[in-house]
């Protein structure tokens, strides 16, 4: 039985088509707004969760989501990095964007990218040490689907590192943040990117997630174990660890 939460309107549409239409039309901006809309937090979140990994040089990564392949990228670069990286997006003009800085980054040997759904992650059963998704898991239209594919791939102990948005609890602070959510952001999103319904279905997106312990219990539903949640400056991003158990039940 899915935990997701009920999804109403077409701003929460989650048909793989339409989400993958909505980053194409926005991938030539994306990396902008990500820096501008997080003031820069968005890369110490993303080497948080790569860092939460503790990569030994020896690992073959997968990142799910890829998006324009800044996890990617990172998790080959870190010392020590994964060895080997795939990542893994359905929005092509996304994809062509991260080739584009894997190149000048010096590390196509090293990191590929291919077009596939989180649902139906087109890797073998138990072939990655470890697994990341960097603000995508809310996107996909069936969340434990998604869950079951990261269990499916993983090697036994293999290790997964999700970041997605969350609410902030802390008292004053959760209103101002609503608003600015809600009000804000997706002006200054339409603005830059030039897209009518990208930002604002962001933060329809984040309120219909179950954030926290909610999605931490997901993971272990789909047979993760030692799930954890930790929020991020004050709450805004949740960081969510957990590994394949050594042995099956």
């Amino acid at each position: 039985m899915s935990t997701e939460r009920p999804v109403r309107g077409a701003a929460l549409d989650k048909t793989p088509s339409r989400i993958a239409g909505m980053f194409d039309a926005i991938a030539a901006r994306y990396d902008l707004l990500n820096l501008v809309l997080s003031a820069g937090f968005d890369r110490r979140w993303r080497r948080q969760a790569i860092r939460s990994l503790r990569l030994t040089g020896a690992e073959r990564l997968l990142d799910v989501c890829t998006g324009t392949a800044d996890v990617a990228i990172g998790a080959a670069s870190v010392v020590p990095g994964a060895r080997r990286v795939v990542g893994v997006d359905f929005a092509g003009a996304m994809l062509q964007h991260g080739h584009g800085k894997i190149a000048v980054a010096g590390l196509s040997s090293r990191v590929q990218l291919i077009r596939g759904d989180a649902t139906a992650l087109p890797v073998a059963d138990q072939s990655v040490d470890a697994l990341t998704i960097a603000f995508g898991i809310r996107n996909v239209q069936v969340t434990d689907a998604a869950c079951r594919e990261i269990r499916r791939v993983l090697r036994p102990g293999g290790r997964v590192a999700i970041l997605e948005f969350g609410l902030p609890s802390v008292p004053g602070l959760a209103p101002l943040y609503g608003w600015y959510f809600r009000s804000v952001l997706p002006r200054i999103g339409r603005l830059v990117s030039r897209h009518g319904g990208a930002y604002s279905y962001l933060p329809a997106s984040v309120g219909a997630f179950p954030y926290g312990q909610a999605f931490a219990d997901l993971l272990v539903a789909a047979g993760l174990v030692e799930a954890t949640s930790r929020p991020l400056t004050l709450g805004v991003v949740y960081l969510y660890n957990a590994r394949r158990p050594d042995r099956d039940p």
